[in-house]
């Protein structure tokens, strides 16, 4: 076996030595294996920036092997993050550390055709039953490790990042190691309590990247491209992303509402259809009155998914046409804005024909200067909510003109529909509603 296929990153991991920012500190040591073992509890293999584990099997018998031949293996990167007792945070060469303390707790086996080292046989070995002196070789063997102290969390995903260059890191793993506030407020949205419902498992890092097309979704105000390119731009450009902002707020107010109609594990949200659904939802609570809807929309979903599986089990000349067209929108060009859109409306369209009650909002929010006077001198210029107050005096300069029946809830902006309130009482009922 060459250890070429270890040692080829090489030279990067030299040029990220030369890259140092700000006040970063770099000190290379040597570790041998037998003590990262013996510390592995105070070594983090996943910091947040971190790709989840990926290698297979053959890649960890091949750096065992290239271990026990005395082959060289590519430093490690380790930021240091607490002392006595030191603690640290790998940015680079998880994989390898796991598959060395793996093999340590001989859970990593040679392959059987594994030529032997030296003239003695090796092939099929775990650690404990290699022969005394190649496993005293694996204890001593001196792993360099590069640590970073004196760094901030910006310098690390920098380093991250320029250290990968090369490696098959996919799109969304990398925008995980990306320095900013949209990268945070998307990853904070993986612990919604929705993604533990979906059908679909969190591999390399899915859910981030459903939830950073969500948010980019929600950003435009609607379907638009959610292709790699697009996400990076987001990160790129919303690095002071506000969590706070009403973009954020609707996000999350979509996801809860999400996770209120699906209580439960639900296998038929896949990872193809919940940024659909999403769009669905929000597009519905933009413009339309949603009334005991939840267990309506359940039940339509649930519904839709069957009719899908139905409808993708017969021959393409004996299915229904509008479905064949669907069944190409979730298989090809799924994060194109055109693509979304279809299946939004297609969504959409069967949902309300099932169920026409569900109703447009009025157009019209914001009531008139002469709805509002018509108000004021009916209500006799006093508070109709007494929440907080006793049917409070009101001046023209300081009171809220309020919907009987909330607007969200399909009430008109009309003079019949509306009543007089003092600000402290009508914020309460906002307040109130939101809770």
């Amino acid at each position: 076996m060459s250890p070429s296929r270890f040692s080829v990153l090489g030279s990067q991991r030299r040029d990220a030595d030369n890259t140092r920012g700000g006040r970063m500190n770099l000190n290379k040591k040597q570790w041998l294996l037998q003590t990262t073992f013996g510390i592995r509890a105070r070594i983090n293999t996943n910091p947040d920036f971190q790709r989840p584990a990926v290698w297979g099997s053959a890649q960890k018998q091949l750096l065992i092997d290239t271990i026990i031949r005395d082959y060289d293996v590519p430093k490690l990167y380790w930021r240091k993050i607490a002392s006595h007792p030191d603690r640290y945070d790998v940015v680079d060469g998880q994989q390898r550390l796991r598959a060395i303390w793996e093999f340590f707790e001989d859970k990593v086996k040679l392959p059987k055709d594994a030529e032997p080292v030296e003239g003695v046989p090796v092939a099929g070995c775990t650690y404990s039953t290699l022969p005394d002196e190649l496993r005293i070789r694996c204890d001593v063997y001196p792993m360099d490790v590069v640590v970073l102290e004196d760094t901030d969390e910006d310098e690390v995903r920098e380093m991250f990042l320029r250290l990968q260059n090369g490696t098959s890191l996919k799109a969304q793993e990398k925008r995980n190691a990306y320095p900013g506030a949209m990268r945070n407020f998307v990853h904070e949205l993986v612990s919604h309590p929705i993604f533990s419902r979906v059908g679909f498992a969190n591999a390399r890092l899915n859910y981030d990247l459903v939830a950073a097309q969500i948010v980019r979704l929600e950003l435009a105000g609607g379907p638009v491209n959610v292709k790699n390119t697009d996400l990076n731009k987001m990160y790129v450009e919303n690095k002071d992303f506000d969590p706070k902002a009403p973009v954020a707020k609707a996000v999350q107010r979509t996801l809860s509402l999400l996770s209120e109609i699906f209580p439960d594990k639900t296998p038929e949200l896949e990872r193809f259809n919940l940024v659909s659904v999403y769009c669905v939802l929000s597009e519905l609570l933009r413009q339309y009155v949603l009334e005991d809807f939840k267990p309506i929309f359940q039940a339509w979903f649930l519904g839709f998914e069957a009719v899908r599986r139905e409808q993708e089990a017969r021959p393409e000349e004996e299915a229904d046409a509008e479905w064949v067209t669907y069944r190409e929108k979730i298989s090809h060009s799924t994060d194109s804005s055109d693509s979304i859109r279809w299946r939004m409306e297609f969504m959409l369209r069967s949902l309300l024909s099932q169920h026409p009650q569900i109703r447009l909002k009025d157009n019209q929010r914001g009531f008139t200067y002469v709805q509002k006077l018509a108000v004021f001198r009916r209500d006799v210029a006093r508070c109709q909510l007494k929440i907080k107050c006793d049917s409070a005096a009101l001046t023209w300069d300081n009171w809220h003109c309020d919907h009987r029946v909330a607007w969200s809830k399909g009430g008109l902006t009309t003079v019949e529909n509306g009543q007089a309130a003092c600000p402290p009482c009508n914020l309460s009922k906002g307040a109130e509603a939101a809770a």
